[in-house]
This record gives structure tokens, C-alpha cells and sequence, in this order.
């Protein structure tokens, strides 16, 4: 009977990894979409006001940290589910 419960206790575990990686896989999507953007519309200004670059550049690291703790807050919110 121990060795039924253990079975389904693994089998469980099992299942709540395959989760945990659906859940990431699915909060990933969205800063990475968010990356794509915002680097896009970064190289596109540099390529109108060259002048700007610096300026943009910097306003586009920060930017990319923001969207980057998105994900980090998905991949632990898969961890707590």
C-alpha cells in the first residue's frame, strides 16, 4: 500500500514540474515580445536623430532591465505555484 502512495506522491511531482514549466514558458512570452519592441523602436529612433543615440541608448538599457524583472517575477511565481 506504501509503495502505491509513493508512486502517486512522484507521480505528482511529476505533473507540478510540467506546470511549473508551462507557467515560465508562458511568462517568458511576454517580456520577450516586450525586448523585441522596445530594442526595435530603439534602433529605429538612433536611425532618425543619430544625434539621440546615447540618450536612447541608455533610456533602452533601462527599459530592458524593467521588462527583464517580468520575467524573473515569472520564473518565481512558477516556482511558488
Amino acid at each position: 500500500m506504501t509503495d502505491v502512495l509513493i508512486l502517486a506522491q512522484e507521480a505528482g511531482a511529476a505533473s507540478g514540474n510540467i506546470g511549473n514549466g508551462i507557467v515560465y514558458g508562458f511568462a517568458a512570452i511576454g517580456p520577450g515580445l516586450g525586448i523585441g519592441y522596445l530594442v526595435g523602436k530603439a534602433l529605429e529612433s538612433m536611425a532618425r536623430q543619430p544625434e539621440m543615440a546615447g540618450q536612447l541608448q541608455t533610456t533602452m538599457f533601462l527599459g530592458i532591465a524593467f521588462v527583464e524583472a517580468l520575467a524573473l517575477f515569472g520564473f518565481v511565481l512558477a516556482f511558488i505555484i
